[in-house]
């Protein structure tokens, strides 16, 4: 890898997305990117079937992998919702957010975050069900995450944009609940799922009760695999899918005991895959490295070409 002149504080992210990922890219001399962020509830690592999960189904996400950037170590602020979504947004660490750092709380309006950063410099911004939170926004004039098309989708926001602005760039939160709790007992099971087939970390009773249930965890997140491949296609049918930077990925790990809310690699590891068809040059690599996506504000405004 050669030296690139960056900030030596900024993370690996920064130097994966933007110079490992993009060698040989300039990234000024494409279109200014649009972004699609899909984040999951309560979805950890290694569970995609990119990472080799012999029962769960994420086409989505192994498409993303294998037509970009997968990352095998990647990590999170907080594993918990609140203050990881807050370290995302802001591009700080939980800690330095003072009652963002806490489940239910808030997050101080004169924090800049990225969203608003990218509106303000001439983007349409959106969001989708799950962004920030829980806590309280009642301070902020505007979401933290952008317009709300929550009850119209993903759909409405890019037929919104064709009908006004064609040219304008995007950046879309992709948010859901699953695979949060509570699930529907035996859901899994029943779609199909062998869950004698399941891989259980070995912190886990291997009794059928406790397979059942992650089958019920693993069909909520093939659904959210599911709401990412209709933005694929939509993507697709605007002309817009190789001028998309698209980053799929989770909160923290899943609800289960030892992972969510607890730091291990069970509660802080994410599954992560990144696309960008006119900015990655060498797609279907894996990285190792260390990364962390409180650093993912400031890589999507370098991708703007934002300060």
């Amino acid at each position: 890898m050669k030296p690139v002149h960056l900030s030596q504080l900024r993370s690996l992210l920064i130097l994966g997305v933007l110079i490992l990922l993009a060698a040989g890219c300039n990234t000024r001399s494409v279109e200014q990117p649009n972004i699609l962020f899909a984040i999951a509830d309560d979805w950890g690592w290694p569970h995609a079937g990119a990472y080799g999960d012999p029962v769960v189904r994420t086409p989505a996400f192994d498409r993303l992998a294998s037509e970009g950037i997968l990352f095998n170590h990647a990590y999170i602020s907080s594993p918990s919702c609140t203050p990881s979504r807050n370290a995302i947004l802001t591009g700080q660490y939980h800690w330095r957010l003072g009652p963002g750092a806490n489940l239910w709380s808030t997050l101080d309006p004169a924090t800049p975050v990225y969203p608003l950063l990218l509106e303000d410099a001439g983007y349409r911004i959106g969001r989708f069900r799950k962004s920030w939170g829980p806590g309280d926004l009642s301070k902020w004039q505007r979401h933290p995450a952008g317009h709300d098309y929550t009850r119209s989708g993903f759909a409405a926001f890019m037929a919104e944009r064709n009908e006004e602005q064609p040219d304008q760039p995007f950046c879309f939160w992709l948010g859901t609940s699953d695979p949060h709790r509570a699930y529907d007992p035996g859901s899994g099971v029943r779609s199909g799922m062998d869950p004698d087939r399941i891989r259980l970390f070995e912190c886990f009773p291997d009794h059928e009760i406790v397979r059942s249930d992650v089958a019920d965890y693993y069909y909520e997140v093939q659904r959210f695999d599911t709401l990412v491949a209709d933005a694929i296609r939509i993507l697709e049918e605007y002309g817009e899918l190789e001028n998309t930077s698209i980053v799929m990925t989770g909160d923290h790990g899943m609800p289960f005991p030892r992972c969510k809310s607890n730091n291990y690699d069970s509660g802080a590891r994410i599954p992560l895959a990144v696309r960008w068809g006119s900015g990655i040059k060498a797609p279907g690599r894996i990285l190792d490295d260390f990364i962390s996506t409180t650093d993912l504000a400031p890589t999507f405004l370098e991708l703007a070409g934002l300060p």
